[in-house]
């Protein structure tokens, strides 16, 4: 009996016109070339596979369509000599097909059993050098672990069990780490990162990661992540409804963590920096409370309207920190923060605020290029008004039930030292949604790929 060969077919409408006449008549009837479209054919010794990208595919779109399928179609892909058909595509479209075929391996918790990850699969029909797959293996090793972490139930996840994941990594990934206690942070001045803290069972993990890439003049990028590993909402409890899904309330720091170990892999040429406040939000007799004022690392007075806006709490200590400690080229922070920014613009994209335009614009277009894409909101000084408290510099949230984030916003520029290239990305809705390999919500790795194609570019 003949070896089994697997072929698959990457067909836009246009090509697939040219070239259905050599395939069985059934065939056109089920398939045209229309995006993510697909196909199997099989007999002893072939399987046929056959997907339809559309006639306007762009990279990000490729990578969309080959990782559904390859997520859809995790029990057809075999072991075998495989042969890709796809001759309308140059080099580097094929590597972001390829790209999304890997990424649509995942499971949770991800284990490489995929045959595409099998040491025996083999391309037979393309140049896929060593190069380009370490790339793939890079972005996907950063991504499965943002993922796997956020996917992770509640009570795999506290503060000293992430702390200890950090630790290992930083041996493997050569990177430096180090941590505030809650006694540390309050020396410190840690406050409004401690006001969440304190009702919590578990010690503050105020977490600092430094690589240094030993490259002359690499530019230095700050990242900070919101790291709220349970959000309750505090004393300003949120409802029961869906609160299952408050496990995700860490995806902030998990797109930094999984940038930052892409990154190393990927040897790119940048030094980072990078702050995760780590904490859950917790309900105690020890919680801060509504009309508490607290004092912040660089010195404002806080009052607590709400502890449930307590993401933009932990990322001012940690803005504060970073900018007046580290000199950055960039200080990006990235944060699950408001339900305001999935009212305004569901799961299509994330919010972008930032006071350099050519920042604002790397970032745009690099979410626009992987598909995790971004939409820039105004910082206008209208919205200080909202901000501006009777017993305190600040208040952490408007009354008015209108425009959060932009508030959340321009209560976040007050921590950031005056730097003069910032970004603030609320990605609420972006990093946990509905998924092809879950049944409930999952991650979906947003932030990933859009810091590392930024870090590239720079």
């Amino acid at each position: 009996m003949s070896e089994v060969t697997q072929h698959i077919h990457i067909y836009s409408e246009s090509s697939w016109k040219d070239h259905k006449q050599i395939f069985p008549e059934t065939l056109l009837h089920f398939f045209s070339g229309k995006k993510n479209e697909s196909f199997v054919l099989a007999s002893e010794d072939k399987i046929t596979l056959f997907i339809g990208i559309g006639d306007s595919y762009t990279e990000s779109s490729l990578v969309e369509v080959s990782q559904k399928f390859s997520t859809d179609y995790k029990d057809k892909i075999q072991t075998v000599p495989t042969f890709l058909h796809a001759e309308m595509l140059t080099p580097h479209e094929t590597e972001q097909l390829l790209l999304g075929f890997y990424l649509g391996t995942y499971l949770y918790p991800f284990k490489a059993v995929h045959p595409l990850w099998n040491e025996h699969f083999k391309w037979e029909n393309i140049e896929l050098s060593d190069e380009k797959f370490s790339k793939i293996k890079a972005i996907c090793n950063g991504q499965f672990i943002c993922m796997d972490w956020l996917n992770k139930p509640a009570n795999f996840k506290q503060a000293p069990k992430f702390h200890a994941f950090l630790k290992e990594k930083s041996h493997k990934y050569n990177f430096d780490i180090s941590f505030f206690n809650r006694q540390q942070c309050e020396d410190l001045g840690l406050g409004a990162f401690l006001a969440v803290n304190q009702g919590s069972n578990e010690d503050a993990y105020f977490t600092i990661l430094e690589y240094r890439s030993n490259i002359k003049d690499a530019p230095v990028v700050g990242l900070v992540g919101k790291c709220v590993l349970f959000d309750t909402g505090g004393i300003s409890i949120k409802p029961a409804a869906n609160l299952h899904y408050m496990k995700s309330d860490m995806g902030g720091a998990t797109a930094v963590l999984g940038a930052l170990i892409s990154a190393i892999e990927l040897k790119l040429p940048v030094d980072i920096i990078a702050i995760l406040p780590i904490t859950d939000n917790a309900v105690s007799n020890n919680a801060y409370l509504p009309s508490d004022v607290v004092t912040a690392y660089n010195g404002k007075t806080i009052e607590v309207i709400d502890t449930d806006a307590e993401g933009r709490m932990t990322l001012a200590d940690g803005l504060s920190y970073l900018s007046k400690n580290y000199k950055t080229d960039y200080l990006i922070d990235l944060a699950t923060l408001t339900g305001s920014a999935v009212r305004m613009f569901g799961t299509t994209c994330g919010a972008l605020f930032s006071n350099d335009p050519g920042l604002q614009k790397l970032l745009e277009d690099s979410g626009q290029k992987v598909g995790q894409r971004l939409w820039n909101l105004p910082l206008w000084e209208d919205w200080e008004d909202e901000i501006k408290s009777d017993v305190a510099d600040l208040k952490n949230i408007s009354i008015k039930p209108v425009g959060d984030c932009i508030v959340a916003a321009t209560f976040l520029k007050h921590f950031i030292n005056d730097h003069p290239k910032w970004a603030h990305l609320d990605i609420a809705a972006m990093c946990f949604g509905n998924v092809g390999y879950a049944r409930e919500k999952a991650a979906t790795g947003y932030g990933v790929r859009l810091l590392l194609d930024f870090m590239e570019k720079i």
